[in-house]
């Protein structure tokens, strides 16, 4: 490993590249900035995010802040994400989320791998499954439906959100599906930001008859692949406690942790 590749390296790419600049919003998404808050308006729930150092806000005008987030999507009907990053400051910031309602879900680890050590770990699908990018719009229906089954909750809207990043660039997004016997049993894309070194890893649902079989392990690689064609240097994923098992033997880094602080208006 080297100095370049080492876990502090990444992060500091990681929050200079992918955490202060933001991607090109999808259609019906849209962007505003207060003081150092982003907020972000148009998805199926709101969503706020920030410096790794709120230190320069008094106690009060943080909380202050907060409030006006969680009110201003209250307003709206609308539930709100606040995401926290492992190495946000102050300490006292998530005291302060849930002082004002915000709930946390549970806690992802962010990844982060050369490409090039990730192409000498390629691996392919197990018998029976073929792997195939997706290029019929139907096709995301199917993987919002995949997405539903796997976690027993409505995801119907991942189809329009997969829409909205094709449409917003479509060169930015890459869409695959692992297929047996005509059904799909996992489904990933990879976004691809301009100006970063990075490529990020999402999706990877897989239904549970298809978990431990590889099918997973062969989607991050042929991603990582298509990573080493665009040219990116590192592979990103944000991963739930399943996948970082899985990841960490691929050679990917943990960097940072990342857990979604979430506010639901009363029913």
């Amino acid at each position: 490993m080297t100095d370049t590749d080492s876990a502090a390296a990444l992060l500091a790419a990681y929050d200079s590249q992918m955490r202060a600049v933001r991607p090109t919003p999808a259609p019906g998404i849209t962007y505003a900035r207060e003081g150092p808050v982003l907020r972000v308006v148009g998805r199926p729930r709101g969503f706020v995010t920030g410096p790794r150092d709120w230190g320069a806000l008094p106690g009060p005008e943080l909380d202050a802040l907060i409030v006006r987030q969680r009110d201003f999507f209250a307003a709206r009907g609308e539930s709100v994400e606040w995401k926290v990053y492992g190495y946000d400051t102050p300490a006292d910031l998530t005291d302060r989320l849930r002082a004002a309602g915000f709930v946390p879900e549970p806690t992802e680890t962010v990844v982060i791998a050369p490409v090039g050590e990730l192409a000498e770990a390629s691996s392919a699908p197990p018998a029976g499954v073929t792997l195939r990018p997706v290029t019929d719009d139907a096709d995301l229906d199917r993987v919002a439906a995949l997405e539903t089954q796997v976690w027993d909750q409505d995801l119907a809207w991942v189809a329009d959100h997969l829409r909205g990043l094709l449409a917003a660039d479509p060169d930015g997004t890459e869409i695959y599906v692992a297929e047996a016997a005509g059904e799909i049993v996992s489904a990933a894309w990879v976004t691809f930001r301009p100006d970063t070194d990075f490529a990020m890893l999402q999706g990877g649902s897989t239904l549970a008859p298809w978990r431990g079989k590889g099918v997973y392990r062969a989607l991050v690689s042929l991603r990582a692949a298509r990573a080493t064609a665009r040219g990116a240097a590192y592979v990103l994923v944000e991963a739930s406690p399943d996948s970082a098992p899985i990841l960490a033997r691929l050679g990917f880094r943990a960097v940072t942790t990342t857990t979604p602080y979430i506010w639901t208006p009363a029913r």
